[in-house]
């Protein structure tokens, strides 16, 4: 297949750029350094784009090599959207597998014994190639509003490139996929995966919900790469009974749910840091209480009604705020 001209000089000035400002590094990490030097296969790239060697027979090239047999098998990209030639914005209406791997040169070129095959672009977290300019690769198409605040997040700051994450050559990215976006997560942040498996916890581990409903992996302007400008109206997206404005208000309620709740997950019913009266007692003294002393409430034998299982919310049920005329104290 050959490529129209305007296409070809397009791809090869715009990639040769990246590579002249040092994109194309290689990972000092990388298994490919016990090989080959960085500085030599950041050289041949940078070669192989001012040449802009790209092939006449376009991924037919690649699948002589790349087909279903092969440990490094490309077949997969065509069952997903990258690998449409009728869908102008993917790789495939252009230099198909070369748009991202760059041209082909003498990569496919038969070998003799004990030769080296001239490197591509390749990605992962053992390519050579820099971990965020794999990923410049992948937002040159992948620029949406999802992804504005990538330079800077958490991921980028670690140098996790796009597929660290994602698969291409494959029917059904694994990220995308809820429950499996979770243990993907979960393979990094343990923790918070652990707190899934409390007694209180949001429904993540049977796929109900997924990490990305309430943080953009892609960065955000918010604290925690929140997909919201605050935690509440993060929470707000389900919880709306709890939004307001109501009547009577509980400040830590408007203020911040994480006062009162762990979010990904607790040993404590509805998500509660600690058991009442204990949560409570973090801010409210029992001092002046008019119904039970400090000592009644501390005493583990009281008959008083009013802190039976030691527990405010008996009276004060309405903990999140209420609308009625006579619920300042949150008792309806």
């Amino acid at each position: 297949m050959i490529w129209p001209e305007k296409n070809r000089i397009f791809f090869h000035q715009a990639i040769a750029l990246l590579l002249l400002l040092g994109l194309f590094n290689a990972d000092a990490n990388s298994q490919m350094q016990a090989k080959k030097s960085i500085e030599q296969i950041n050289q041949q790239l940078i070669e192989k784009f001012k040449q802009g060697s790209y092939s006449k027979k376009g991924a037919d090239t690649c699948l002589k090599c790349h087909d279903e047999q092969a440990e490094l098998n490309g077949m997969g990209i065509f069952n997903n959207v990258h690998g449409r030639a009728d869908i102008s914005a993917t790789p495939f209406a252009h230099l198909q597998c070369e748009s991202c791997h760059g041209p082909v040169g003498k990569h496919a070129k038969r070998l003799r014994k004990g030769k080296e095959r001239e490197p591509m672009v390749s990605f992962g977290m053992n390519s050579p190639v820099l971990s965020a300019h794999q990923s410049s690769v992948c937002l040159s198409c992948h620029d949406d509003q999802k992804r504005v605040a990538w330079q800077g997040s958490v991921h980028q700051s670690e140098q996790l490139p796009c597929s660290a994450c994602h698969l291409v050559h494959t029917a059904q990215d694994p990220a995308l996929i809820k429950q499996q976006q979770n243990k993907l997560c979960g393979s990094c942040h343990k923790a918070q995966n652990d707190a899934f498996n409390k007694r209180s916890a949001h429904p993540l581990k049977w796929g109900q919900m997924s990490c990305s409903d309430c943080h953009n992996p892609h960065g955000s302007m918010e604290e925690h790469g929140l997909v919201k400008s605050t935690l509440n109206q993060t929470c707000f997206q389900c919880h709306g009974e709890k939004r307001g404005p109501l009547l009577w208000e509980h400040a830590p309620v408007t203020e911040d749910c994480s006062i009162c709740h762990n979010a990904h997950g607790s040993v404590n019913a509805g998500l509660l840091k600690q058991r009442a009266p204990q949560l409570c007692l973090d801010c409210h003294s029992p001092a002046d209480h008019p119904v039970a002393s400090a000592q009644q409430i501390n005493n583990p034998n009281t008959r008083n009604v009013f802190v039976l299982g030691k527990n405010c919310l008996n009276c004060h049920s309405q903990v999140h705020g209420s609308n009625h005329p006579s619920g300042q104290m949150m008792q309806r």
